[in-house]
């Protein structure tokens, strides 16, 4: 077994402020947006660690609730769903000047 590299996380209140501040990527509700951590291990996922912040999609309460905990989508939708989210909220950010400049987007 070898082991794995050690993950560099990227914490950040105000990054995670910047993304609840979008309107849902998913379903483009405005006002009940919430930074939804990935739940993908490349991402730094772990059993009890949340994901790099670096890897939070916009997506509002409901959108958020069938991520995590929601049973109407399979892995691979859920995993599609995320990504696509993650991809979005990332360009608006570029373009509103808000990405963080720690990051390479």
């Amino acid at each position: 077994m070898t082991a794995r590299p050690k993950f560099n996380y990227f914490r950040s209140k105000q990054h995670l402020k910047n993304v609840a501040s979008l309107p849902c990527q998913n379903c483009y509700i405005e006002g009940q947006t919430q930074a939804a951590h990935s739940n993908f291990a490349e991402h730094g996922k772990g059993k009890s660690i949340k994901a790099s912040d670096e890897y939070v999609a916009a997506l509002c309460q409901k959108c958020h609730y069938e991520l995590d905990q929601g049973n109407k989508l399979n892995k691979g939708q859920k995993r599609e769903l995320f990504m696509l989210a993650l991809q979005k909220t990332v360009c608006r950010l570029v373009e509103q000047g808000l990405w963080p400049k720690e990051i390479t987007p």
